[in-house]
């Protein structure tokens, strides 16, 4: 069975589909013209031996005709792949038009020539002919550019001519599959839309890669094929490219070279004329050219004299240029006139008609003519233009020159300067720094402004000392920009951990902070509040983070600050005026961007004179601290740059809006392993380099320092320990000047001796407990401690007493626990009417207030209703409500802490703290076993305290 034409044509077709090309491509409808050759060729072979041929017999006769009418098949089906890449089937259109062309027309015109091929490819189904044709018969139909293929039915049998004519057929389609990627006769073609451009043909025109990308719709490669089409109108859609939004005569080209400069180079051919462009919606473009021929109608000598000429007048014009002699070595490159214009186009003064026009005509002569009266122009143009400009130069010459001179005598002051710097006024010294400043203009012009003042008043002047020290102090700043470096991570992370041990979390915060500067190139963030005890390392820690920075530290003391003028700066109206405590410290830094350190913001305090507190908004506002007014300079500063760190031993007494500002830190105290460590890497070499000792000169045992840890000191920070090591290493040193030796050896059993004090009584728990008294737990300003409370009944009228310097919430929490014990059992309620209840929580010396001992004063009250012991190694700490509910509390890291540390075995904490517990070092958590409790009735039950069932907080209420 016979394949016929309109079924290779669909498989081709669905091919296409697959390999769908950009959306400026196009296939260009010109049939190779080696395969026009190499087909005429063996056409004409076949007709000279044809009679010889024939006694042959049949079976010769039919092959022959099989492979003339491969080839014809090939040709059909690789042009059928142009005329059907837009989807249409060009054609059968024209088969009207164009029923057979002369062999002598197909070599003049390939395009009409592949028109006819694929009009007379329906014939493939033609019914067979006989095979006694004669050879000019035969011949004749083998000149006709035809696709018939005749099979020979005699020599062989039907079922032998299907699976052949099969078999051609699927050759025919592998054969245009192959012929997609070729130049002509089915290659892929970009149709770049050019205005306003000169384009002509056989000569180079540059494009911006960026720019013919985006015009080309796809990227580019050199070898590129492409179609250089001039638009009516500067607009275009490249998704709906149309036949009239081009004007009808293009060039063809290629794209030679792509530089590196960022240029891409087209080479023009020949010019064609579109006969055909279309394009639907997410389609390939359907494009049909025609060659144009140029009019040979120019002598090559002229054309040779007239390119001559137009060269030495371009070299006389680029003479007036700086860089003339490497353009006119350009020049010297230009191989025709249509290529000086193409080169020029950028600078010619004509619209996009004109352009075309140029394009346009078909004469050689006509057009070389029109190009010299543009180039003649243009040269006529630039060299007024050019003398124009050199008359304006010279107007602007005298300006010039008086500010050459005025620079020369600048230059020849400082020279002077600088070889007498000892004859150099103060005056002179002070207008330089305003130049080198690099001041704003703001506070340029009001330096300028006293420094004028300061040469009309004299050096005996009233004001001539107030004024050259605020000219000192503003000229002393600096105002410049400094530049952002690149902090490596690592190495900031090694300097954090050699001076300081532990506080993970805020090194890690500090990294947190480096990152984003180094992404940023610029001081970012939210300004740093330190809080926690004393002697945790949050004022020093700051000389550490200006190091891993690589920038100067300051440090700014506002502990017991009450005058707003300190951090704003007095008025110069006053007498002894003086800048703001801020821009003091930037003076003495020297350098715009330090790590400024303002220690004890939570000891401020407020007067008459104002409010220091509500100053420092508008310093550690990042917002606004860009333009920072101090009283004393009058002029904004820029304070953007500064890493701002705020210390605090607590939050309590800093102003909400100001608190609002910072992001809070908090500093757990240390545990007894962290200060032995910190106490052998760091405290104890500090302490023998401020003696001037060296390590061999003091051995401190390991016991020592434990025991001085433990019994000698009670802080949650090491200043304690450290003042301890200072001690010791005194007393070493006494005995190194006395010639008792060289070297001290301190055990624990000669502390008490060397440090001349007895060990600190540390509050630890009894080994046995008593009914009415629980283990509790506290916060203090030092860290964590235990406290006992106690409570007892004696005969009465049941009168409460409450001592131990109790505040105001603890009291609450006792008239609470009492009223949830009388509900839990109300069958002692009798208990309560009989008897007193005193409730003591020592020493009564301390101070205690917060909320966190409701759950303890409910225990040991309820201990003491029921006489049931509760075993002291079981501490507890948490707040209570009349529901029986236990709420969660603050401080939980260095309670734990404390508790570990007084011997406590069982800590009862609020099931709401249990996410606190990842603050919590890993030491404290495995000695300790840690219950969270969500209800009161889940504490008693875990201290051993047992009530009936009808006394259960759930059901107390009714």
């Amino acid at each position: 069975m016979y394949m016929s034409m309109q079924d290779i044509l669909e498989q081709i077709r669905s091919l296409l589909k697959k390999k769908k090309r950009g959306r400026i491509s196009a296939i260009s409808r010109d049939i190779p013209q080696d395969m026009l050759k190499k087909q005429n060729s063996k056409q004409e072979n076949e007709a000279q031996s044809s009679t010889g041929q024939r006694a042959q017999g049949q079976g010769s006769e039919a092959r022959n005709s099989v492979e003339q009418n491969s080839v014809e098949q090939n040709s059909v089906e690789q042009n059928s792949v142009g005329q059907n890449f837009g989807g249409q089937s060009i054609g059968a259109q024209n088969s009207e038009r164009h029923n057979a062309v002369a062999p002598e027309a197909v070599e003049q015109s390939p395009v009409r020539q592949e028109q006819n091929t694929a009009a007379r490819s329906g014939e493939l189904n033609t019914a067979a002919q006989s095979t006694g044709r004669n050879p000019e018969t035969r011949s004749a139909e083998q000149n006709t550019v035809s696709g018939s293929v005749e099979p020979n039915t005699a020599a062989q049998s039907t079922g032998q001519n299907a699976v052949e004519q099969s078999a051609e057929s699927q050759n025919g389609i592998e054969r245009a599959k192959d012929n997609m990627t070729e130049y002509r006769g089915g290659n892929v073609m970009r149709v770049i839309p050019v205005y306003n451009m000169m384009v002509l043909p056989h000569s180079y025109i540059y494009f911006q890669v960026q720019s013919f990308k985006n015009i080309a719709g796809q990227e580019i490669r050199q070898d590129d094929h492409v179609l250089l089409a001039v638009l009516k109108e500067d607009s275009f859609n490249t998704k709906d490219l149309r036949k009239e939004e081009f004007h009808s005569v293009a060039v063809e080209g290629s794209v030679t070279e792509i530089s590196g400069d960022g240029y891409v180079v087209v080479r023009t051919g020949q010019r064609v004329k579109i006969l055909e462009l279309t394009q639907k919606e997410g389609e390939p473009l359907l494009l049909e050219t025609a060659p144009l021929r140029d009019i040979e109608d120019l002598d090559r000598e002229d054309s040779d004299r007239k390119l001559k000429e137009i060269k030495a007048e371009l070299k006389t014009l680029v003479d007036r240029f700086r860089a003339g002699s490497i353009m006119q070595t350009m020049i010297d490159q230009y191989g025709s006139i249509q290529e000086v214009a193409c080169i020029l186009s950028p600078w010619l003064s004509l619209k996009n008609e004109e352009r075309y026009q140029v394009l346009k005509e078909d004469r050689l002569s006509v057009r070389t003519k029109m190009l010299e009266q543009i180039l003649y122009e243009y040269v006529e143009v630039t060299k007024v233009t050019s003398d124009a400009r050199n008359q304006q130069q010279e107007d602007y010459q005298k300006l010039y020159k008086e500010q050459a001179l005025q620079k020369q005598i600048d230059y020849l002051q400082k020279e002077l300067d600088e070889m007498h710097p000892e004859k150099v006024s103060d005056l002179r010294k002070l207008e330089l720094k305003i130049e080198e400043s690099g001041m704003n203009e703001i506070a340029k012009k009001e330096a300028s402004k006293i420094l004028n003042r300061l040469k009309n008043e004299g050096t005996n002047g009233q004001e001539a000392g107030m004024l050259y020290d605020y000219m000192d102090f503003v000229t002393g700043l600096s105002w410049k920009k400094e530049e952002q470096k690149s902090i490596d991570l690592d190495e900031a992370e090694k300097i954090l951990s050699e001076d300081h041990f532990g506080l993970k979390k805020v090194k890690e915060r500090m990294i947190q902070q480096i990152a984003v500067m180094n992404l940023k190139k610029q001081q970012s963030g939210s300004i740093l509040l330190f809080v926690g005890a004393p002697g945790t390392g949050k004022t020093s820690i700051g000389k550490s983070i200006a190091k891993a920075l690589g920038r100067k530290y300051v440090r700014v003391s506002l502990g017991g600050v009450r005058d707003e003028a300190d951090i704003r700066g007095h008025r110069r109206t006053y007498l002894g005026a003086m800048p703001g405590r801020i821009m003091d410290g930037i003076h003495k830094a020297g350098v715009s961007n330090p790590v400024m350190v303002l220690d004890e913001v939570d000891k401020l305090s407020s007067s008459y004179n104002g409010d220091p507190a509500a100053a420092l908004l508008e310093v550690l506002d990042p917002e606004q601290n860009n333009s920072f007014t101090d009283h004393y300079m009058n002029v904004p500063y820029d304070l953007s740059d500064v890493l701002f760190i705020c210390t605090a031993n607590t939050t309590d007494s800093i102003p909400a809006p100001l608190l609002n500002r910072m992001e809070v830190i908090q500093y757990q105290g240390y545990t007894p392993r962290e200060k032995f460590e910190i106490g052998k890497r760091h405290l104890m070499k500090k302490a023998l380099k401020n003696v001037g000792l060296q390590p061999e000169n003091v051995e401190l045992s390991d016991e020592a320092l434990e025991s001085i840890i433990s019994d000698y000191t009670r802080e949650g920070g090491v200043r304690g320990l450290k003042k301890r090591l200072d001690t010791l290493c005194r007393i070493a040193a006494v005995h190194l000047v006395r010639g008792k030796g060289e070297k001290i050896t301190v055990g624990k059993e000669d502390l008490q001796e060397y440090l001349d004090m007895n060990p600190l009584h540390h509050r630890a728990v009894e080994e046995k407990g008593r009914a009415g008294v629980v283990t509790g737990l506290a916060w203090t300003a030092v860290g964590g401690e235990i406290l006992f409370i106690e409570t007892l009944a004696t005969k009465g009228e049941g009168k409460l007493t409450i001592t131990g310097q109790l505040g105001n919430v603890m009291k609450e929490s006792a008239q609470i626990a009492i009223s949830l014990v009388k509900s839990m059992f109300p069958e002692k309620a009798g208990f309560f009417k009989e008897n007193d209840l005193h409730i003591h929580v020592p020493d009564g010396a301390t101070p205690k207030d917060g909320p966190s001992a409701g759950v303890t004063l409910t225990v040991a009250l309820s201990s003491l209703v029921t006489g049931q012991a509760v075993c002291p190694q079981i501490a507890m700490t948490g707040e209570v409500s009349l529901e029986g509910k236990v709420n969660p509390i603050g401080g939980l890291p260095e309670k734990l802490m404390a508790a570990e540390r007084a011997g406590v075995k069982t800590v009862l904490i609020p099931k709401a703290n249990v996410d606190d517990l990842r603050d919590v070092p890993e030491e404290v958590k495995d000695k300790l076993e840690i219950r969270p409790v969500e209800n009161v009735d889940e504490a008693l039950s875990i201290c051993g305290i047992e009530k009936g069932e009808e006394v259960s907080t759930e059901n107390a209420s009714e």
